[in-house]
């Protein structure tokens, strides 16, 4: 909380969360994002039409935010930028994590999108001139090598198909897209204006693939899941981790954030029976070990599943 200037001599009060709680709290609520996603999909409702609600009931909360705080919006240039982000960091984002939640399970999913840190420091030598130094291609081939267990290791309610491997390593890329476009925007503008804009776009990117189809009639329940996914795992998760960030350094933050694929494969294997084989357990640990040794020598992608 900041002082007004007139009270500089006041001590400031102490913050009632702790920054580490606020973190630990954001990947509890990421960790869930898979597991409401499955649940709403086993209630008939297809993976890309799931990521299409995720994306508009997320959006027009940040937009509601952004408008209620009168935040700046991108505008010219910026815009398109913005609306460009929404197709590739949204639509194929959104869609290809259900996707790969349906094809290979929450567990899965999970832990492939921890290959994101990796794709950052390729992206960064392709596209920032950032050449990957011996610490990065260590990470880079301890990802690769976690993969190829995860193939071959499987498990008990997890299908490690190549469907399944294909979307969650592409939701790992276009998650990783957040940090290419984070370092250029995300101290231009709130984080509300940008995925206020970003998020619906990306909402009508995903329309014409869940309109021909129809849209699934819905049962409370889940109309319930969807609004998990949209308020806790989606806007209210972000909110905890960027007021986290504030007071805590990025790389401790990343530490305590990994914590969500640990969440989402323990719920996976309470609620649905999914448990990942002891070869598939090494490779998750090291695909997160990877993102974590990434995370220590720079900032990981700006959060934003």
């Amino acid at each position: 909380m900041s002082l007004d200037p007139a009270l500089e001599t006041v001590a400031p009060a102490r913050p009632l969360v702790p920054a580490p709680l606020l973190i630990l709290a954001a990947a509890c609520l990421w960790g869930l994002l898979g597991i409401f996603g499955k649940g709403v999909q086993a209630a008939g409702v297809a993976p890309l039409e799931v990521a299409f609600w995720r994306a508009l009931l997320g959006g027009a909360l940040y937009a509601l935010h952004a408008l209620l705080t009168r935040s700046r919006l991108p505008r010219g240039r910026d815009l398109w930028i913005t609306a460009g982000f929404g197709i590739a960091g949204v639509s194929v984002f959104y869609g290809s994590y259900q996707l790969a939640v349906k094809a290979g399970g929450a567990s899965l999913a999970s832990v492939l999108l921890y290959t994101a840190p990796a794709f950052v420091a390729l992206l960064g030598w392709a596209f920032l001139r950032d050449r990957p130094g011996a610490r990065e291609w260590v990470a880079i081939a301890g990802t690769l090598l976690g993969i190829t267990f995860i193939s071959l290791g499987g498990g008990q309610g997890v299908n490690v198909t190549l469907p399944a491997l294909a979307f969650g390593l592409i939701a790992g890329f276009t998650y990783s897209l957040y940090y290419l476009y984070g370092k250029a925007f995300f101290h231009r503008y709130s984080t509300p204006a940008l995925l206020g804009v970003a998020l619906p776009v990306g909402a009508l990117g995903l329309l014409p693939f869940v309109a021909p189809a129809g849209f699934a009639a819905k049962s409370a329940a889940a109309w319930g899941g969807l609004g998990g996914i949209a308020v806790l795992s989606t806007y209210l998760a972000y909110l905890l981790y960027s007021a986290g960030l504030r007071r805590l350094n990025a790389t401790r933050a990343s530490v305590i954030a990994s914590v969500e694929p640990v969440v989402a494969a323990g719920l996976a294997a309470l609620l649905f029976g999914e448990r990942l084989a002891a070869l598939a357990l090494l490779g998750a640990a090291l695909v997160i070990g990877a993102a974590l040794l990434l995370s220590v020598e720079k900032k990981g992608p700006t959060r934003g599943r």
